[in-house]
């Protein structure tokens, strides 16, 4: 029995809250509770889509959970009925209030696909994997909370996010990944106020890339001054 079947599958919230918390950290600062919501089932559909090259046997078998995920957008954006899995109903009622575009969703999908290659990232794919992955998120997440959003700065916040993950989780070193992570935190200055919660938590990327996992309460602070600032 994995982890997340351990627990009540229907409680998405308590579900981000233990594979992804700095966003569900992040998403405590969105006031609005359906807004709130809406956010959480867009991460919980990024952890699904995560968790389909770990827990696949072989690359075919990570491709056949991403296709399941691909269908899953048919029947939303083809109002048919959507199969009864708790993330599904509620990324498409996600989708239904807010016109998420499909194209960002497909991407997230494509941008995981890549994982199931064995072969290391090269710092270019490792980029376009950060914009396809966490980039996208952001983008969909600032969307929820402000459709007028400025969506460059919000990828920005994403990617540099994924990046300080990614150098600690798989290794990506060099000379320019510290330039990039800077470049991206520096290009997400001046997400507006309603949409930043949706990029907070690349405020804790800089700790994330030392190799670091910053405790909870460290990590409440960290974001905490984030949002009071406006900037990550």
């Amino acid at each position: 029995m994995s982890e997340d079947d351990a627990h009540d599958p229907n409680d998405l919230d308590a579900l981000v809250g233990r594979v992804d918390p700095d966003r569900w950290l992040a998403s405590r600062f969105i006031a609005d509770p359906a807004a709130r919501a809406d956010v959480i089932a867009l991460y919980a559909f990024d952890h699904e889509l995560a968790r389909a090259p770990r827990v696949a046997s072989n690359p075919l078998m990570g491709e056949i959970r991403l296709t399941w995920w691909r269908e899953v957008l048919d029947e939303v954006f083809e109002a048919r009925p959507v199969r009864k899995h708790p993330t599904a109903l509620a990324l498409a009622r996600a989708i239904g209030r807010h016109g998420l575009a499909r194209a960002r969703l497909e991407a997230m999908i494509d941008a995981r696909s890549r994982e199931l290659s064995a072969e290391p990232m090269k710092l270019g794919e490792a980029l376009e994997w950060a914009d396809g992955t966490a980039g996208n998120a952001a983008v969909l997440a600032a969307l929820i909370l402000d459709p007028t959003a400025d969506l460059a700065k919000a990828q920005a916040g994403g990617r540099a996010w994924a990046i300080g993950r990614l150098i600690a989780t798989a290794g990506l070193a060099g000379p320019d990944v510290g330039p990039i992570l800077d470049r991206a935190l520096k290009d997400a200055a001046g997400l507006s106020a309603p949409a930043f919660p949706a990029i907070a938590q690349a405020t804790l990327s800089r700790v994330r890339a030392r190799g670091r996992r910053p405790s909870e309460l460290e990590a409440r602070l960290r974001l905490f001054l984030a949002v009071a600032r406006g900037k990550v």
